[in-house]
């Protein structure tokens, strides 16, 4: 081999190395790892991490790996983060229906009161009508909210088992 090619060698080893040490640091920091933010700490090209495969599957393999965690601490994945979310906000919006089904038995029942102390109140068997429609309602809300809870639980479990599923399919490419 020539001088030049050696010396070209050289550097290549060098950026290589620079970049397996720049993912290793990120990996033990716990610094988010991307193609790009690993070429800028190591001091190179992203084109450089793309025409050496073994390199870039190294970073896409560690861009799927969880942050480590302090000791004692459950691992925490981006899926299982997302799907957090997703049951937060579930939980508001359900939170949100109940309170207005609330407010207004709340108003109704003080209407009521205002009615009945007023004198003017209706006949018993209106009464009981009443009543009956405030339960058949009040079930009716109940089961609508129930319906949308394990709605919301099974499209986050859905999303979960797709990101499970893109990451193993990933690593199974890059396996390969």
């Amino acid at each position: 081999m020539s001088t030049t090619g050696q010396g070209r060698q050289d550097g290549t080893d060098r950026r290589r190395q620079r970049v397996t040490t720049a993912l290793k640091s990120a990996t033990q920091t716990g610094t988010p790892i991307s193609v790009s933010g690993i070429a800028r700490q190591a001091g190179v090209d992203r084109t450089f991490l793309y025409r050496h495969r073994d390199l870039l599957a190294l970073v896409h393999a560690a861009e799927l790996e969880p942050a480590p965690h302090p000791q004692g601490a459950a691992p925490v994945s981006g899926a299982s983060l997302q799907a957090d979310l997703a049951n937060a906000q579930a939980r508001n919006t359900r939170l949100v229906a109940r309170i207005q089904q609330l407010e207004k038995r709340l108003s109704e029942n003080l209407g009521e009161q205002v009615w009945r102390e007023s004198g003017l109140s209706a006949a018993a068997d209106i009464e009981e009508l009443q009543r009956t429609i405030t339960r058949l309602e009040q079930r009716t809300i109940y089961l609508t909210a129930s319906l949308e809870e394990r709605e919301a639980e099974l499209e986050a479990a859905r999303g979960a088992n797709r990101e499970l599923t893109r990451a193993l399919n990933q690593r199974e490419s890059t396996i390969s």
